[in-house]
Parts: C-alpha cells; sequence; structure tokens
C-alpha cells in the first residue's frame, strides 16, 4: 500500500468502553457550484443575521438547543462563557471523569447563565439562569438523558472519534473540539454515521467565522485584489514545552506543529480559496529530545517522536497555491500569519486562532486596513454550535461542518504522507465551500436577540 490512503467506508473496531475515553487535557478559479474565487459574491452576505432562529423549526427544535457537555477540562472555560449568552442554546448537563470538574464546570455555567440574564433582562436569558445544570455520572448516562438534543465533546484528540460515534448512537447531534478525528477512517466513521441518523456533526475551529477571516473572504470574493494567485501561511513558534507544564502529547504520533495548529489555518484557507487538491511537502525534526520549561516537573527531558517543522504547498482546486510553514523550531520570527495575493492586490489576514484583527488591503501604493464587513461581531468559542443550531432551524448547512473538518484532516495527513514518500500526492477528500457569514449585530441574548 502506498502512503496516500483514501478516506474509507468502514468503522474503527468497536468495544471500546467511554468510561476511560473523556478525560479532557488542558485565476479566478471555480469554487463550489459556479461560484469563482475572485469575482463578486454577493449571495448570502445581506442575509439576516438571525435567520433561522425565528422561522418556524423543520427539525422540531422549537425549543433552544439543549447542550451536554462531554470534558469539562481547561478549553471548556471558554465555551462556557460563550453559551450562556448565545440565543437557541441551552447547557443542560456536564460529566468528566474528575466528578468535582464536571461540578465546578456545572456552577460555572449557572455562574455565567445569571451574569446573562442580568445583562439581558430576556426570556431566553430567565429561563437559562432558572433552571440549572446537571451533573451525569458518565458519557453514556449524559447522552441518554431527556434533555440533551446535542453533545458538545470537549474530550482529548484521541477520544474524538469515540465520543462523537457514541453520541451520533444515541440519536444525539455532535459539535466538537478539533481535530474531527485522528484518521481518515474514524472521520469518515463519523460522517457516515451521521448520514444513517439524520444528525448533524459539527467541529472547531469557529475562529473562522469571526470578523477577521469572514472580512478578508469578503475582501476575496468581492475581487477586490482580482484573480487569486497564490497565497502564504506561518505558524512558527520555538513550541509550547516553555509554558505548558506537560507538553509531551504534542510530539507524540498525532501531535506536531501541523496537526495541533493547521486546523485553523487550513479551515481559514478553504474559507478564502476552497478546497485543497494536491499537495507536496518536506519536515524535519532538528531535536531529538526537549526539556519542559514550568510547572513541577520543569527540566524534565522528554523524547520527540514527530516532525517539528512542516513545510508544504497546497494547490486549490480554483488554482492558487499555498505555501505553508508550521513549526515549532522557529524562537522568533516576523512573518504574516495569512497573505492572499492577487491579480490586482494583495491581503493580509489576521491570526485564524482568533476571531478579529485586523485585515489590510494592498492594491498599489500603500497598505489600507478594511472595516469589518462580515462575520459574527463579538464571536468567541461556541458560535461554531450556535451556527449549527441556526442551520437546524432553517434546514440549511451549517458553516463549521463535519465535511470541512475531514477535508482539513485529510490535507494535513496527506501532506505528511507527501512528506515520507517524497512526492506531490492527490488529496482524496473535497469539500463545499462554506456559506460566507454575513455582518450585523452580535449574536448574543446580552445583544438584544433573546
Amino acid at each position: 500500500m502506498g502512503a496516500y490512503v483514501r478516506i474509507s467506508r468502514t468503522a474503527p473496531p468497536a468495544g471500546r468502553h467511554l468510561a476511560a475515553a473523556y478525560e479532557c487535557a488542558a485565476g479566478a478559479g471555480t469554487d463550489r457550484e459556479g461560484t469563482t474565487v475572485g469575482e463578486p459574491l454577493r449571495a448570502g452576505l445581506d442575509e439576516p443575521l438571525r435567520a433561522g432562529l425565528d422561522e418556524p423549526s423543520r427539525t422540531g427544535l422549537d425549543e433552544p438547543l439543549r447542550i451536554g457537555l462531554v470534558g469539562a477540562g481547561k478549553i471548556s472555560g471558554a465555551y462556557l462563557d460563550t453559551l450562556a449568552r448565545l440565543p437557541g442554546l441551552r447547557l443542560t448537563a456536564v460529566t468528566d471523569l474528575n466528578r468535582a470538574r464536571a461540578e465546578a464546570a456545572a456552577k460555572s455555567a449557572e455562574a455565567a447563565a445569571k451574569s446573562a440574564e442580568a445583562a439581558a433582562k430576556s426570556a431566553e436569558a430567565s429561563s437559562k439562569a432558572a433552571r440549572g445544570v446537571a451533573v451525569a455520572a458518565s458519557a453514556d448516562e449524559l447522552m441518554t438523558r431527556e434533555d440533551v438534543d446535542a453533545v458538545l465533546n470537549l474530550t482529548i484528540p484521541a477520544a474524538h472519534a469515540e465520543v462523537a460515534l457514541a453520541a451520533l448512537a444515541a440519536g444525539r447531534h455532535v459539535y466538537g473540539e478539533k481535530p474531527l478525528s485522528g484518521t481518515r477512517e474514524e472521520a469518515d466513521a463519523i460522517l457516515s454515521a451521521a448520514e444513517r441518523a439524520g444528525l448533524r456533526v459539527g467541529c472547531a475551529p469557529d475562529t473562522v467565522l469571526g470578523p477577521g477571516t469572514q472580512t478578508a473572504r469578503r475582501a476575496v470574493d468581492d475581487g477586490l485584489i482580482g484573480t487569486p494567485v497564490a497565497a502564504t501561511a506561518f505558524m512558527a513558534t520555538a513550541g509550547p514545552e516553555a509554558w505548558h507544564p506537560d507538553p509531551e502529547f504534542y510530539y507524540r504520533p498525532g501531535g506536531g506543529p501541523l496537526l495541533d495548529m493547521g486546523p485553523y489555518y487550513l479551515s481559514a484557507l478553504v474559507h478564502l480559496l476552497g478546497p485543497v487538491v494536491r499537495v507536496a511537502g518536506a519536515a524535519s525534526r532538528p531535536r531529538a529530545q526537549r526539556s519542559i520549561g514550568s510547572g513541577p516537573r520543569a527540566g524534565e527531558r522528554f523524547a520527540v517522536e514527530v516532525d517539528t517543522h512542516v513545510t508544504g504547498v497546497l494547490e486549490h482546486r480554483g488554482g492558487a497555491l499555498t505555501t505553508l510553514l508550521m513549526s515549532f523550531d522557529v524562537h522568533a520570527a516576523r512573518l504574516p500569519r495569512i497573505e492572499v495575493h492577487g491579480s490586482e492586490g494583495a491581503l493580509s489576514v489576521p491570526d485564524p486562532n482568533t476571531f478579529d484583527g485586523p485585515v489590510e488591503l494592498w492594491r498599489g501604493g500603500a497598505w489600507e486596513p478594511l472595516a469589518p464587513s462580515a462575520g459574527y461581531p463579538g464571536s468567541a468559542r461556541g458560535y461554531g454550535l450556535a451556527d449549527m443550531a441556526r442551520a437546524l432551524r432553517a434546514g440549511r448547512p451549517h458553516r463549521a461542518s463535519a465535511e470541512l473538518a475531514r477535508h482539513v484532516l485529510d490535507v494535513m495527513l496527506t501532506l505528511l504522507d507527501a512528506v515520507r514518500e517524497r512526492a506531490s500526492l492527490p488529496v482524496g477528500t473535497t469539500c463545499s465551500r462554506p456559506e460566507p457569514v454575513p455582518f450585523a449585530d452580535e449574536l448574543s441574548i446580552s445583544a438584544g436577540h433573546g
């Protein structure tokens, strides 16, 4: 078998139980059906932001989508802060292997709901604050609760697929942190299970739904740089061991700079330029060991098991070429995060690991800032889940989709295959370019959208 493997139609081995799964760790080319990247794309830009929230439900979700959280680790705090102020969502239950952590998360969610109620004084905010959040003894118990419509999967990456498949088997929608899964086969199994069950699967990152990436996308779609011909995407750091007290997992199989940070950059690039059809690359592993720089284990050394400096060239379906750099071996740099270059100008795009940031346009003479013109203002972790809930109510595709996440995973794995094969390889999956996010008031109860 060659290094390149197409998405399989087989499910991963069954029989593993969830009990140990959810401990959470701290030219213009034609793109979608008839859409031309680099020409004006107005469809959807003037769509009311609340489209779907006020339409009759096609899925029976006349009440807010009730969310069960699996995995109450560090990242859950960012979601809890956001969910309380998002309309159409209500956190009803939490579980974690560490019950004390689950209880703390439930209390934090209840406090956030009360704060949102005080700020908004709306009926939905009052309902969230009054009903409280239950603590489930296990993921299995949470997934069978009558008050859980969707599972928010914030487990460690190695457990993402198992928890998602269990939730789908229990008849629940799923939204999870990136990556969608660790393998192509698991990703395909998730999409197949969702299709069979008629359920939705969403996946982070949702940073690309904020004004930063979306304003840049609108500039591309409106033809402000002409035909896109090239892009650069750089993520260059010295690695997480300087600040993370237990950084070994970043340097084990399934880790490394590409799989860790690539989903942010590649999701943004698909929004900007469309899916990727072919990749080539090279990678290195300059150091065999690294040292922990903080915490009680500071000074301990550990083995590096993956490449830590990855470079690639990505060919997009529309013809543009992206030069990609993902590194844990750069101590200092002044590289831009993302730039898109076209036949008539250039665009500077902010860090795709953030929701906002300056967008600058060059069309001869000087760089000039662009005012925000698309995306969810005030967005934060959880807006992808809110967008999925809206899409459910409106009967349309959601933007932070499993299809996009599977394609991003396949691009990364194919790039690593290309590195090993020392070859240019085709990417076996594709996806639709998600609909742009129109610019309107903040999607939150506190902004008066109750």
